[in-house]
């Protein structure tokens, strides 16, 4: 017994328990495998979290933005890649198949990611082959380009995480029609096309539902590798891979072997247009007709929507007049219409319609070439309008605020702007003493316009001026009541108030978006009131004499109701003495701003060097000329009813004997001669007596001034001094003159035979006074 035990005991000694090595080792490699899922897991879930949004909008690639004219009609497709979207209904199943088969034959089974394949690249991967590899289906692809940069060096574990996670919600969101539908339109296939829609129409002129087998086939292999298997640079790496595509559509059971071969043996030029043919259609989208309207369209889709134009995929539908766009293109362009000095001339033109705010056309330059979105010098406000100011600043307000006529007494006589020993001059050098505000807009006198402007103030000229869409870069002065700086665009929307009673509406050239959700936004211009219908009339009725009988008679347009207004800027002094390029008969900027009661239409001209060009006499009357060959084409083509303006009941019309001042109403004997039709705010007129002018003797003034043949009057001593009738509020009174102004009054040439002074001398600002820029302007 005690043998045994010794020999149990010995047995024991000698046999030690074997530990369990490879159990050991089996469980490490088991945690090791289960911590790496867990961290592969929490990693995978940690990029997931941070991973971008993959919206509709992002996935549906619809981010050309087509824009129409106000017809309906397609005038320009914006957006930072050509693309034109195609619905999953105009989508061959052909191609379809042949997609599928070549990229993704399990597309219609799987997930959105496809676990043998990745597992396929994985093993890729760790045989080191650069970059991360494959595995990545259809889905895969379209969250790519839709979300992330398809660069090899972006292809990160991160990203690819991301991506596979992108492409499961996408998957659980969209059915495989929808994600099908938008892949084919998210593709690149080389020359800048994007989308196998527009590579239908890129390489064959034709619509996918129009193409056969064999070009369905060549589009669909490109997406691999765009570049390589262009069909107009290698067209043998395009045939290859065309045969391939077909290939894998036997494969795969959606052709015959007959019909692939059929399709193999079809030249691969078969129906391609060549590369010329390819880049000479997309250049056509380039219009330069248009290229000013669209530049401001695209601006206003970004201020009114905050949506980029190039990104969004929206229908942008504007109130351009493609007829009269073409027109106005066609007027400074050529020489058929108007003659220009040289090409390099240049011009600014805006037209609106006056009842409801809508610009019809606009050019932002001429000879410009193929430039596209270039200078748009119709909305840049770096040039000064001149006298075109006048109306805007200067007597609109006087007549809204200060109850002036249009007979209104102003004295054209010497004039120093206050505080300075700058001296204002007129055109000619000259003053005509006291003259009506009739004559004085007219004429286009730049003296009586700065009284004028003092009278009315600083302040409340401003705020008309504001009411009309107008907020000038710098404070306003004196200066600018002969100009400052505004554009055609704001200039015409501004006129037009005039022509339509006196409402502002907003210029605006976008009537309404489509979005891709199908949401609409739409535009138009409320008006609202910037001066009562009296001035706004007023103001016409003496605008149309700048056509008839003022500096804008080239204008003229024989039949047609209408009125407007000139101007030019003049150079300075120290311009004048260091350029020889330039002479103090030339201008630097031209304008002519007028209206119908229908559409106003604001012209600038000018020379973008103006140091190294000048306007002569003849060049200043090409603005005019301009809007009288537009204005001419805008009537007839568009059915405009050419209508007169209607007189408010709030304006009187008297018949004033000339020179009278205070204003006296001429007696029925009184000579045609002597007597001027003006217009009063009611209330303000004066007052008809037994005792109504109508011989000279009665009205103070001499028997033999009257009595004279010429339309010359001279105003009595006392004239400018003299207060208005008493029915005359204080605010229209006559402006008295200071000692030192009533002195040199000059006589006074009142009468409608008035030669027409010519838009190169009448509205001539004086360049002899070193004074700022704008005060060199008329």
């Amino acid at each position: 017994m005690a043998t045994n035990n010794s020999r149990v005991a010995r047995n024991s000694r000698q046999k030690p328990k074997r530990p369990h090595y490879f159990r050991r080792i089996f469980l490490w490699l088991i945690a090791i495998v289960v911590a790496i899922i867990l961290l592969g897991g929490g990693l995978f879930t940690y990029y997931a979290m941070s991973a971008p949004k993959v919206t509709t909008a992002k996935l549906s690639s619809k981010s050309s933005s087509v824009i129409y004219d106000s017809s309906g009609n397609q005038i320009k497709t914006l957006g930072l890649e050509n693309r034109t979207y195609v619905s999953g209904d105009q989508i061959p199943q052909t191609l379809k198949d042949a997609v599928v088969s070549t990229e993704d034959r399990h597309f219609y089974t799987n997930i959105g990611i496809d676990p043998a394949r990745i597992v396929g690249a994985a093993f890729s991967n760790a045989r080191g082959e650069s970059g991360l590899q494959g595995g990545s289906t259809l889905t895969q692809q379209l969250v790519k380009l839709s979300v992330f940069s398809t660069k090899s060096s972006d292809q990160t574990l991160k990203r690819k995480a991301q991506e596979a996670w992108l492409a499961l919600k996408v998957d659980r969101t969209y059915s495989k029609d929808q994600i099908l539908e938008f892949y084919l339109n998210k593709v690149y296939l080389a020359n800048g096309v994007y989308g196998m829609g527009t590579a239908a129409d890129y390489y064959y002129g034709k619509s996918l539902s129009q193409l056969n087998l064999p070009q369905l086939a060549l589009i669909a292999g490109m997406p691999q590798a765009p570049t390589t298997y262009d069909p107009f640079v290698n067209p043998t790496a395009a045939k290859s891979r065309r045969d391939t595509v077909l290939q894998s559509m036997v494969a795969n059971k959606k052709l015959t072997q007959q019909q692939a071969n059929q399709a193999k043996n079809t030249p691969i030029t078969d129906g391609l247009k060549t590369q010329a043919q390819a880049q000479a259609s997309e250049k056509s989208e380039s219009d330069p007709t248009i290229d000013a309207y669209v530049s401001q369209v695209i601006a206003e889709v970004k201020r009114k929507t905050g949506l980029n134009p190039y990104t969004s995929g929206l229908k942008i539908h504007t109130n351009l007049n493609l007829d009269v766009q073409k027109r106005l293109y066609n007027i400074v362009n050529s020489n058929d219409y108007v003659n220009f000095p040289d090409d390099l001339l240049q011009t600014g033109v805006t037209m609106t319609n006056v009842k409801n705010g809508k610009v019809m056309a606009m050019i932002g330059g001429r000879k410009q070439g193929d430039v596209q979105l270039g200078l748009n010098r119709a909305v840049q406000t770096s040039r000064s309008n001149g006298s075109t100011m006048k109306p805007m600043l200067d007597y609109g307000p006087a007549i809204e605020y200060l109850n002036y006529s249009t007979y209104q007494q102003i004295n054209d006589t010497k004039y120093v702007y206050p505080g300075t020993n700058i001296q204002l001059n007129d055109w000619d050098f000259k003053y005509m003493g006291q003259i009506s505000l009739r004559t004085a807009l007219a004429q286009s006198r730049n003296v009586p316009a700065v009284r004028t402007l003092a009278k009315v103030g600083i302040n409340r000229g401003g705020e008309f001026l504001k009411g009309l869409g107008i907020t000038p870069k710098q404070p306003l002065t004196l200066q600018n009541a002969i100009g400052a700086e505004v554009s055609s665009l704001q200039e015409s929307a501004a006129y037009a108030a005039f022509a339509n009673g006196g409402t502002y509406y907003k210029p605006y050239l976008i009537n309404k978006v489509e979005k891709p959700d199908g949401t609409t936004l739409s535009f138009d211009a409320s008006g609202k009131r910037a001066m009562k219908k009296s001035t706004a009339y007023m103001i016409t009725d003496v605008l149309k004499d700048v056509i008839t009988d003022g500096t804008g008679t080239n204008a003229s347009i024989s039949g047609v109701h209408q009125a407007g207004k000139t101007g030019t800027t003049n150079y300075s002094t120290a311009e004048l003495q260091n350029n020889t390029n330039i002479s103090s008969s030339m201008s630097k900027d031209s304008w002519f701003t007028g209206y119908t009661p229908d559409y106003a239409i604001s012209v600038w001209t000018g020379y973008d060097q103006p140091q190294q060009h000048g306007l002569d006499a003849t060049d200043q009357r090409i603005a005019g000329s301009i809007y009288q060959s537009l204005m001419s084409y805008a009537m007839t083509s568009t059915g405009a009813s050419n209508s007169d303006w209607i007189k408010p009941s709030s304006v009187i019309t008297e018949n004033i004997l000339k020179g009278s001042n205070p204003a006296q109403i001429a007696g029925s004997g009184t000579s045609s001669s002597k007597i001027t039709k003006e217009l009063f705010v009611r209330g303000t007129q004066p007052k008809k007596t037994s005792k109504s002018v109508s011989r000279s003797s009665s009205s103070g003034y001499s028997s033999s001034f009257m009595s004279s043949s010429s339309s010359s009057e001279q105003p009595s001593s006392s004239s400018s001094s003299s207060a208005e009738s008493s029915s005359q509020p204080e605010s229209s009174s006559t402006e008295s003159s200071s000692s030192s102004e009533s002195s040199s009054q000059s006589s006074v040439s009142e009468s409608s035979s008035q030669p027409a002074q010519s838009e190169s001398s009448a509205e001539q600002n004086t360049a002899s006074v070193a004074q700022p820029e704008t005060n060199s302007q008329q």
